[in-house]
């Protein structure tokens, strides 16, 4: 069963971004070809703070092409930011969103295979990217936030490949259930415990749910959405 579309494939370089002149790599071009994807990644694509970006959980952004117009009637000021690369995405999704898709949900797509890890946590370089101080806030709130695949084979995939399911492991897990509970059910004591349990939760995710569980408050924000210290 074709699920989606990757209509686009992007990569990009390490540059400077926004006044401050940060470096990144947000800004990612379209390629016209085949591009391999590999454990951590697309060859050529570069993350300046390997620390929160790329790696295995995070070897591939993917984010929904119905998203743009979405953030076009909600910031008509500043519709001609959103297009396709604008939020640093590797692969622009046609005919998905985050209600159609489960985390953990594997893929092929090309001659590779691909697993939805997790999806994304937005960060303060969205507000340099867009140049609105509360960029990473709104996406975060709007619950259009893309998602995350890990490679499970690596292979070469092309610009306008079909993603065919292979398996649905967590169907209790809808993107939207991960963001409410990220996000807005944040104290859901029966859905942390439900959640902390899945097999492959990345390590980062794990520590998150741990810490809310013991201590019964969630994590601070402020430092990801706003801060760059």
């Amino acid at each position: 069963m074709t699920v989606f579309e990757a209509t686009q494939l992007r990569i990009g370089r390490v540059e400077p971004i926004g006044s401050s002149q940060t470096l990144s790599g947000i800004a990612k071009k379209p390629v016209t070809g085949q591009i391999m994807a590999r454990l951590d990644g697309f060859d050529g694509d570069e993350q300046a703070d390997r620390k929160h970006h790329g790696g295995r959980n995070k070897a591939l952004h993917a984010y929904p092409a119905k998203h743009y117009q979405s953030w076009k009637q909600d910031l008509p000021d500043y519709a001609s930011q959103f297009h396709p690369g604008a939020f640093g995405e590797n692969l622009v999704i046609e005919g998905a969103t985050e209600t159609d898709l489960c985390l953990f949900d594997r893929f092929r797509l090309g001659a590779a295979e691909l697993e939805i890890s997790q999806t994304r946590q937005p960060c303060w370089k969205l507000n340099l990217r867009f140049d609105l101080p509360d960029m990473a806030r709104r996406v975060q709130e709007s619950g259009r936030t893309g998602w995350y695949f890990r490679v499970i084979r690596e292979g070469a995939i092309a610009p306008g490949d079909k993603a065919q399911l292979i398996a649905r492991t967590a169907p209790d897990w809808p993107l939207v259930r991960v963001w409410r509970l990220l996000y807005r059910d944040t104290l859901d004591y029966a859905a942390l415990v439900e959640f902390a349990a899945l097999p492959d939760l990345p390590e980062n995710w794990q520590r998150m749910i741990a810490a809310r569980l013991k201590r019964g408050a969630v994590e601070d924000w402020e430092q990801r959405l706003a801060g760059q210290g």
